[in-house]
């Protein structure tokens, strides 16, 4: 997670320093270049961004976001209302979760080798460290830390679930193995 991503509770909507790399680029531009790289588009990525930067303990004021869009993320020119605010935030939320969702299917379904998979991890880690960089954010070197212990625990999990699921038979005679070779795997 990158550091600094939640504005302070005495902000406004309007003093947010977030996207100024893409001060004057045209949002199709933008949402070319994401489409190319991730599932979500540049709608959903600036309104998603500003619902966590705006979030309070009470929720997200989305009227006061979606009415401050073109002042707070110099690729949108259109207000939204509450409702769009919220539709666009759910959509990145359900995209992120299908995108997890697909990963791990692709990984525990054999479909990459583990080279191939620390090859997407790779690619998919760098993706991300630049838009977080061109959201205005940075990473510290815990923090990229703590991430990556996260990821290689949840993917070491993926494996033991994945070989646990092949290799609880024996793949010549079909006898049930025991845990003994399971985990000599």
């Amino acid at each position: 997670m990158p550091e600094d991503t939640h504005s302070s509770a005495t902000s406004s909507a309007t003093d947010t320093d977030r996207f100024e790399r893409l001060e004057g680029a045209d949002y199709d531009r933008v949402n070319e270049f994401l489409r190319d790289r991730v599932a979500f588009t540049a709608r959903e990525w600036a309104i998603a961004r500003l619902c966590a930067d705006f979030r309070t303990g009470t929720g997200v004021e989305m009227t006061t976001l979606g009415e401050n869009l073109p002042d707070l993320v110099p690729f949108m020119d259109d207000r939204y209302t509450r409702q769009s605010v919220y539709q666009t935030r759910r959509s990145f939320e359900e995209k992120v979760r299908e995108a997890g969702a697909t990963f791990l299917y692709g990984a525990y379904a054999d479909f990459f080798t583990a080279d191939e998979i620390d090859d997407i991890a790779y690619e998919a880690t760098e993706i991300a460290r630049f838009l977080i960089e061109v959201e205005g954010a940075s990473l510290s070197h815990q923090t990229e830390l703590d991430a990556d212990e996260r990821i290689r625990n949840a993917m070491e999990a993926v494996h033991r679930a994945s070989r646990d699921l092949r290799y609880d038979r024996c793949p010549n005679c079909g006898e049930r193995l025991g845990e003994d070779a399971i985990d000599s795997e």
